[in-house]
């Protein structure tokens, strides 16, 4: 697997820490953001391959910036983090390989999947 640049945007610090953990275990670059706007100029700056974003951000809610996402970084894989069971509108009635859910709580062991 080669090295990826993924950033983990989550109000959830202690998540992030560990994610950020396994992906460095695997050696992948993690970049760590605790809210939409911070998480946003982040990912200008690096251009992630990978980007986990969680729905309910302080400054906003995640899951809004998708369409923003798929245009502004169209190669990035976007992994839509909640804490229940929700499909966005836009991913209903059409396959998306670049966007996935994943629901809380999350299995780390499972994390290599959606990079």
């Amino acid at each position: 697997m080669s090295r990826k640049k993924i950033v983990i945007i989550d109000d959830e610090e202690d998540l992030c820490h560990l994610m950020k953990a396994y992906f460095l275990e695997l050696n992948h670059d993690v970049f760590l953001a605790n809210t939409l706007g911070s998480g946003l100029s982040l990912m200008k700056e690096v251009s992630p391959d990978v980007v986990f974003i969680d729905n309910n951000l302080p400054d906003g809610l995640g899951w809004e910036k998708m369409s923003y996402l798929m245009k502004e970084f169209p190669s990035c894989k976007i992994n839509l983090i909640s804490a229940y069971d929700f499909l966005p509108p836009e991913l209903k009635n059409r396959e998306n390989l670049s966007v996935k859910v994943l629901e809380k709580p999350i299995r780390l062991n499972t994390l290599k999947d959606y990079i």
